[in-house]
This record gives C-alpha cells, structure tokens and sequence, in this order.
C-alpha cells in the first residue's frame, strides 16, 4: 500500500511574546495562539516504529517556543514567517503551514491570524 504525505498538526500552542507597534504592545508581551501542519512522507516511520525514520515535534515545537518566547516581533507577518521556517527546514517536510493568531487584537473580534505556507515540491 502507498502511502499519503502524514501531516503533523501542532494545535493550539499558547505562547507570550512581543508582538505589536503601539508602545503597549511594545513594553508588554502578549498571548499568541500558534498552529503548525507539516505534511512528510512517514512510509519509512511507519516500517520501522524507529524514532530515527519519523520527524520529532517536539525538537520542532521546543524550537518554535524558544523563538516565540525570546524574540520580539513587530508584525504577525515576521512571527509567521519565522514560525514557517523552524516547521519547514528539515528536507524530509514537503509542505508546511504556520498560522498565528493575536487574541483581542480588535474591539469585536476574538482574534487576528496570519497563515503563511510553503511546498517543496
């Protein structure tokens, strides 16, 4: 049987951060809600059952939340992108997704959310 691409999804990651240009946003670190797909090809994982033949989400998720909790970011569309990069980098990915979302950043809404993708095909 020939697989499909396995796709890791890393749900609702909550994080603080720097996010923002007015000065509030600046002095103070806000909640950021992060989710990540990542799509391989796990036909090897799934032979083996060796950790050595499967992507490890949480070196990706531990990576992510260094970069999230230690840096500052002015716009969503910088913390997206870098986000992307960390679920992207490893040659085995063939297509990654980040979307970020920005809890009560407008009066109404419940959030903002920025989604950046990329393939490698």
């Amino acid at each position: 049987m020939k697989l499909n691409p396995a796709i890791i999804r890393i749900k609702n990651l909550r994080l603080r951060t720097y996010i923002g240009i007015k000065q509030d946003e600046i002095d103070n670190k806000q909640d950021v809600l992060i989710n990540v797909t990542i799509q391989y090809q796990a036909e090897q994982a799934t032979n083996s059952d060796d950790m050595q033949d499967a992507l490890n989400y949480r070196t990706i998720t531990k990576r992510i939340i260094d970069l999230v909790e230690n840096n500052r970011f002015s716009l969503l569309e910088k913390l997206t992108s870098d986000i992307l990069a960390i679920a992207s980098e490893h040659p085995w990915v063939i297509h990654a997704e980040a979307e970020v979302d920005k809890p009560h950043a407008l009066r109404f809404a419940d959030s903002v959310s920025l989604c950046l993708s990329c393939s490698k095909r």
